[in-house]
């Protein structure tokens, strides 16, 4: 994306807020008015300092009232404007932040598992705030730059215009200068957000993963590998710094020279009778008036490469596809959660399924299935086989490559996603839970559960014991991702949260792998009972846990290589009894 496109995708979120743009305009003219006016007056009071004795101080205090006047007036409409101008940056950053963690719920879950978390996270947070900062720079310097250009040619070219011409015609060659130098600096600038976006995906991996850090003894190794990102951020942010400030310097330099021309030009006009000593005094403020702009634009000039760069990758994520659409037109979208589970059959087919998860290399090939409902189905095989795989594509997560998936007769695609999603209760292997309390988080998939209702699911998962022992039972409050819970315990939780949604089909993927044996044997009594009546899907290692299922599907590279019941495929002495018997074979 070029720098004119990030600009003006920022320009297009904050045309919204044009009342405020208006009004920044009207305060910048009068705030830039009211300063070019200040000189104006004080050359009148050189002017009245005829000679030595001969002072108008009647005319000076006169004119030292209007200065102060003025001065107040500057005052309240710099501060006028600067609320506009901030009013505009941070509703604009309040509605990218707003819109870029929609996007991040509406992407395709391809795109979240391919990028770094840190470095999405490091997009919406510090990259957003890039932009308000640069967003406020660039709105201050263009209203007050244009208005006090435009105000101090007009002045003037009043007073003397063989003297503006000078400064008119010289002046810009600054702006050339820090067009060269910020172009100089770009990619730096855009090479240092990238870091720290790198920076933040591996701070976010290795703080969120200490206890595998340190049972590894890996501490050492991951400060070497952050100082290693950390000293190449600190090389390119340096080169970047370096170049935006040579911009600065340099193009004061140019409107020193200007300065001393006027001077000069001005002084031999003045002798000469042109002009007088105090219009001389003013043409020389204006002068420098006139540079001002060029300058503050050059010393921001590294904000604004930031903000830049800042806002190539925010709207790089915008602008990533989201996933397929649901058709509003098709009738299963209109149904609600509740006429979806009345009317529900219970029943999947799997019709000639292709998925990959990159083109390179193929996962499921020509797969086939047919599910009745209330059948037990169990997913084995080993690792990297498909199992999870089939579960991303019944929910929908992921799309199939070729072939369909039906749910009660309906291809999954014509079904809105909730509807789809709303038919199925999951418990994964990896337990999440959010920061809130137990009650919260064990209503979280039916908020219209009655007490009584939760309590029972909890106890019937074996989770109620252990929640009464909490310092304040069900309304304890869980940290970040429940790490004041046992692994153990996180996923009893989840287990009574599914429950309590009272799913019309279950998907459970190694849902019993983080607890005891005990208390895995009484989870699979609890189990046995929700699954009652009810079609489910049961990922498993533990081979010991799918006995009873009505069919096991055995995959190996995403095919089904046997199916069968647990006595048949055992008769059968293939895959899944080598897999079986090399968990219970004795040493």
């Amino acid at each position: 994306m070029k720098k004119t496109s990030a600009v003006k995708n920022v320009l297009k979120y904050s045309k919204t807020y044009l009342p405020y743009f208006i009004f920044a305009l009207v305060f910048a003219i009068i705030s830039v008015s009211l300063t070019l006016y200040i000189p104006v007056l004080v050359g009148e009071a050189i002017d009245n300092i005829i000679a030595q004795g001969q002072v108008n101080f009647k005319n000076i205090f006169r004119i030292l009232m209007y200065i102060l006047v003025s001065i107040a007036g500057v005052v309240i409409f710099q501060w006028a404007m600067n609320f506009c101008t901030n009013s505009i940056s941070y509703k604009t950053v309040r509605d990218l932040r707003r819109d870029i963690f929609k996007k991040f719920n509406t992407t395709p879950l391809s795109y979240i598992d391919s990028h770094p978390h840190g470095d999405l996270i490091s997009r919406m947070v510090n990259d957003v705030d890039a932009i308000g900062d640069g967003l406020i720079q660039m709105i201050t310097q263009l209203f007050s730059g244009i208005v006090t250009i435009a105000g101090t040619i007009i002045f003037m070219i009043s007073i003397d215009i063989k003297i503006a011409l000078i400064v008119v015609i010289v002046t810009p060659l600054s702006l050339f200068v820090a067009a060269f130098i910020g172009k100089l600096s770009s990619k730096r600038f855009r090479k240092q957000q990238e870091l720290q976006g790198t920076i933040s995906g591996y701070v976010e991996e290795l703080i969120g993963n200490q206890q595998i850090v340190k049972s590894f003894s890996y501490e050492e190794r991951s400060f070497e590998g952050f100082k290693k990102y950390n000293a190449e951020l600190y090389t390119v942010g340096l080169k970047a710094q370096i170049a935006g400030a040579l911009a600065n310097p340099s193009t004061r330099f140019v409107n020193a020279l200007v300065y001393a021309s006027v001077g000069i030009f001005g002084a031999i006009t003045a002798v000469t009778g042109g002009i007088t000593v105090g219009g001389l005094s003013c043409f020389l403020t204006y002068a420098n008036q006139y540079t001002k702009p060029f300058n503050e634009i050059t010393g921001v000039l590294t904000q604004l490469q930031t903000a830049i760069a800042a806002a190539n990758r925010v709207f790089k994520v915008l602008e990533e596809e989201s996933e397929t659409p649901d058709n509003p037109e098709n009738t299963c979208y209109a149904k609600s959660q509740t006429d979806t589970k009345s009317t529900q059959k219970g029943t999947v087919e799997f019709k000639n399924v292709f998925f990959s998860y990159t083109k390179e290399k193929s996962l499921i090939e020509n797969f086939s299935l047919k599910v009745e409902k209330g059948q037990h189905i169990a997913i084995v095989g080993p690792t990297g086989c498909g199992k999870t795989t089939m579960i991303n594509l019944l929910m929908r997560f992921y799309d199939v490559t070729k072939g369909e998936i039906l749910v009660d007769g309906v291809n999954v695609k014509d079904i809105h996603r909730n509807v789809l999603r709303s038919k199925f209760g999951m418990v994964l292997q990896d337990s999440w839970l959010f920061h809130g309390t137990i009650r919260e988080n064990l209503m979280y998939g039916n908020e219209n559960a009655t007490e009584e209702q939760m309590i029972y699911c909890a106890k019937q998962a074996y989770a109620h014991s252990f929640i009464k022992r909490m310092p304040k039972g069900y309304d304890t409050v869980i940290t970040e991702e429940g790490s004041n819970l046992s692994q153990g315990q996180r996923q009893l939780l989840c287990i009574a949260r599914a429950m309590l949604s009272n799913p019309s089909m279950l998907i459970l993927d190694e849902a019993t792998s983080s607890i005891d044996i005990l208390t895995e044997q009484r989870v699979q009594k609890a189990f046995a009972k929700i699954m009652e009546g009810r079609t489910s899907f049961i990922v498993a290692h533990r081979l010991s846990t799918i006995k009873e299922s009505d069919l096991i599907l055995v995959m190996n590279n995403g095919n089904i290589v046997e199916q069968g019941n647990h006595e048949t495929l055992l008769n059968k002495n293939g895959f899944y009894a080598k897999l079986y018997n090399s968990q219970f074979e004795r040493q």
